[in-house]
């Protein structure tokens, strides 16, 4: 008994763990459809909750009318292909569901209900199977089931550290997928006692739908998705890069879960993004200005245009995803070598609070319609984004919002927070300042002193400043850390 003791706490550990997985493994998979705000995140751990409540539930009844270490085999067997529909669940469910339902909500917990709630649901089974196995007697049923439950919850820890720390970032998400059915397969085998004809013939050809699945899968994603070079894992996101040809020219694309963080126009070079030709308004504002810093990198567009264009100036970028800043080097064309570059692998507000570095420009481009950091949008952040400015420095940020109606509540809040910090304050429409209730690139300025406008560069940038909206007003209070009611 002792051996099969050790097997079946074994079995539960890893059991525990790749529940866990799974629910990290669910934020990569859905992330590019339907994102990864808290919204999403919330509706896939309510899924999964559901899901293995009623496995345990079920896994209960089970046991009493038949738990064997067969039975757990079976069970572990059915699991690993639950898991092997996942990689073709991701192109012809979730891509379709997140494209037929615009309230993300409702979307991701349908895509999590179908994709990751049977699986959830039979690896749920595994507790009360392996309880009943182990109990001798009545008088060993607390002892036995808090040992198993135990068992399983360091597994799920130790599941949740390796696989957000190790697994996720270095092997990536569907290569972690087909390790979870290869594990769950293995056990299967390494548990089961009676191995007869019939187990041979079951166990071949489930390995073998197993293994057509996920060929499938990955088949169908790439006939899919012919414009994806690059589907990558960072410790943060899951990193698509696209190749994108369009009748006047082709462009290459960095997107980290829903949104499109950079572009690039391939046969110039030049960065595709419109709001970005805002932050060179910098030297226009402050004709002094000669030291920058970039909160977000994301694919080095803006900080590749700005060396190319500014021979005399300098760039600190702080980006907190360094897979971000292998991706630019490596698919983008950045030159990290430059002297007048320089990279900080760190939390952009972790970088203004604790710097003592002194700039004439921040930018920061971290912020994803309301799926912002909200330690960026805060009181606290301008106030030490402020002490970071030289005496006459600008903060230069772009937000996405509605200028009015019911989407503006991000730049209403945002602009009262700037004008509680900043000596002077402006907005700028990116796309027209006309459409007032449609999310766009809003622009927001805060100077600090009183630098000196650059009357040279006025002609340059007059179809810019023209966009500048002059009858701004907001009724919202400023967003501190104690009251951070936009980002996540």
């Amino acid at each position: 008994m002792g051996m099969k003791k050790y097997k079946l706490e074994g079995i539960v550990f890893l059991s525990g763990a790749i529940q866990m997985g799974l629910e990290l493994l669910a934020s990569r998979i859905l992330s590019p459809y339907v994102g990864s705000s808290n919204v999403v995140w919330t509706s896939i751990i309510g899924i999964i909750l559901i899901s293995m409540s009623l496995g345990y539930w079920y896994g209960g009844k089970k046991a009493d009318k038949n738990s064997s270490l067969d039975v757990i085999a079976e069970v572990l067997l059915i699991a690993a292909l639950a898991a092997s529909f996942i990689p073709i669940f991701e192109t012809l469910i979730v891509k379709n569901i997140a494209g037929i339902i615009s309230n993300l909500t409702l979307a991701a917990i349908i895509c999590a209900l179908i994709v990751f709630s049977v699986p959830s649901f039979i690896l749920a089974m595994i507790s009360p199977l392996a309880v009943k196995l182990t109990v001798k007697n009545n008088l060993e049923i607390g002892s036995s089931s808090g040992r198993i439950s135990a068992i399983s919850t360091i597994g799920s820890i130790v599941g949740t550290f390796l696989m957000g720390f190790v697994l996720i970032p270095h092997i990536g998400a569907s290569n972690i997928n087909i390790c979870i059915i290869l594990i769950l397969l293995v056990m299967s085998i390494i548990i089961r006692e009676n191995r007869d004809k019939k187990y041979f013939y079951l166990t071949t050809f489930c390995v073998s739908l197993a293994i057509m699945l996920v060929v499938l899968g990955k088949y169908v994603f790439l006939k899919s998705n012919p414009d994806i070079v690059l589907d990558t894992d960072s410790e943060y996101s899951r990193i698509w890069v696209k190749e994108i040809q369009t009748q006047q020219t082709s462009y290459k694309t960095l997107q980290v879960d829903m949104g499109l963080e950079s572009y690039l126009d391939t046969q110039t070079n030049e960065m595709g993004a419109e709001y970005l030709k805002y932050y060179d308004l910098f030297e226009y504002f402050n004709r002094e200005a000669k030291s920058t810093l970039l909160i977000g990198g994301a694919a080095y567009t803006y900080p590749m245009h700005y060396l190319n264009k500014y021979q005399d100036k300098t760039i600190d970028v702080v980006e907190i995803d360094d897979k971000m800043t292998q991706i630019a080097k490596e698919q983008f064309g950045l030159n990290t070598e430059d002297p007048r570059l320089t990279i900080y692998s760190q939390d952009g507000r972790s970088f203004l609070n604790y710097s003592e570095n002194q700039y004439d420009t921040i930018l920061i481009d971290a912020f994803k319609g309301l799926n912002a950091p909200f330690e960026l949008t805060t009181y606290e952040a301008m106030v030490n984004a402020k002490k970071r400015l030289k005496e006459n420095g600008i903060v230069i940020t772009n937000v996405i919002s509605a200028i009015d109606g019911k989407d503006s509540d991000f730049i209403k809040y945002e602009y009262a927070t700037y004008k509680a910090v900043f000596d002077d304050v402006k907005i700028f429409a990116v796309k027209d300042y006309k459409e007032k209730e449609e999310s766009q690139n809003l622009i927001l300025i805060g100077i600090k002193g009183n630098p000196q406008i650059d009357e040279n560069k006025h002609d340059e940038y007059v179809e810019l400043l023209e966009k500048e909206i002059l009858d701004f007003t907001t009724d919202k209070n400023i967003v501190t850390d104690d009251f951070a009611v936009i980002g996540n």
